[in-house]
């Protein structure tokens, strides 16, 4: 289950001449097919942005000056195009260092004055091709690196449901009565597996985010109904570990957001559960408020989701890396580092944000907070 060797492109580079001067085309064209260059041509902008789609250059070499459609614009719209792979543009003016600043500003990434000298030319082609092609395969490792955590996952998820149904066949007494030191040996098997598909589980969710496949269903959400569906479930546990868990300050009426409901009620789940986790003795609260959007100077309304406890706090030196994948606390009881990693993924997908405040022997309080639908 090895990923794919990495294999250095040999193709031809294809360079995308865009200049209203047939002249200068003529020159610029001369010397890059000297050099072994695929070169196509364009008069002007939007000329060059159906090329572009046509020929799917590796450089783009770009007048600014141009009728119909300047390069500022063609710059713009080219970064613009998510569509797109990266495409490096060297500009080509004859102008002042206030349109190169203003052409670097529009995203492209290197320039060259008129009238274009072959060794400058040459140099800053040669540049930007190394730039593409470092992209190229820093995307293609990554590709691959994406697709082997999904195999990976997969392949790691169907044995252990098949485990997990076996041993749960097991405890039932189905293939026999058990001995009670059968039967807690089988229920630790069974917990370690459930902690282990657990784990998969949330790194096949954090590969599709980050590979940005995750489909999410957008809908009108009650956060207050949600909260307290959260808390139900998850106050047997507070129950046990002798903790008070409830939702405080309850707003009178339903808070609405527009957002995937399953993927809100994980990051409810996780946020609730891991402060019952890391409280031994205390309370965990979950509270709702509206519009803290001064905090954020935002324009729109927004709905604060706080969950506070009474635990043992987090370092301030850690605060910076929490929310990373596979940055473990220094806690005896932190995971993966992934349940964090995952819910700030789902959070920014819902164009919130969210962030943490705690105090070591304290407790810790995370703060979501999302637009109001």
């Amino acid at each position: 289950m090895n990923p794919a060797p990495f294999v250095k492109s040999t193709k031809v580079d294809r360079v995308l001449i865009v200049d209203d001067s047939l002249d200068n085309i003529f020159l610029i064209q001369s010397i890059l097919q000297e050099e072994g260059y695929a070169i196509e041509t364009a008069e002007n902008g939007e000329e060059a942005l159906s090329k572009i789609d046509e020929f799917l250059p590796d450089l783009i070499l770009l007048d600014v000056m141009m009728p119909v459609m300047d390069g500022y614009e063609v710059t713009c719209r080219v970064r613009n195009n998510m569509d797109l792979p990266f495409i490096p543009i060297l500009l080509i003016t004859a102008y002042d260092q206030l349109s190169v600043a203003q052409g670097l500003d529009t995203g492209a990434d290197d320039f060259i004055r008129k009238p274009v000298e072959y060794d400058e030319l040459m140099a800053r082609v040669r540049s930007l091709l190394r730039l593409k092609h470092s992209v190229d395969e820093r995307d293609q490792i990554a590709g691959q690196r994406e697709d082997f955590v999904s195999r990976l996952t997969h392949d790691l998820r169907t044995p252990m449901v098949a485990a997990d149904r076996m041993l749960s066949l097991l405890a039932d007494g189905v293939m026999g009565d058990l001995s009670s030191e059968v039967q807690e040996a089988i229920e630790i098997m069974s917990r370690s597996n459930q902690n282990l598909l657990t784990m998969v589980n949330m790194l096949l969710e954090v590969y599709r985010y980050e590979a940005g496949r995750k489909a999410l269903i957008f809908s009108a959400v009650d956060l207050t109904i949600l909260a307290s569906e959260v808390v139900e479930e998850l106050s047997p546990i507070a129950i046990h570990k002798g903790l008070v868990l409830e939702l405080v300050d309850q707003p009178v009426g339903p808070l609405w957001v527009k957002g995937d409901r399953m993927e809100l009620y994980r990051v409810m789940t996780n946020l609730v559960g891991n402060a019952v986790k890391f409280t031994d003795r205390g309370r965990v609260t979950l509270k709702l408020t509206t519009n803290p959007g001064a905090l954020l100077n935002r324009k729109t309304p927004l709905i604060g989701l706080a969950v506070e406890d009474t635990g043992a706090g987090i370092p301030m030196d850690e605060h910076a890396m929490l929310f990373e994948s596979f940055v473990t606390g220094k806690h005896k009881r932190s995971g993966s580092g992934l349940g964090l990693h995952l819910t700030r993924r789902i959070v920014e997908a819902h164009n919130g944000e969210i962030k943490v405040n705690s105090t070591v022997g304290v407790g810790s309080t995370f703060t979501v907070l999302l637009p109001s639908y």
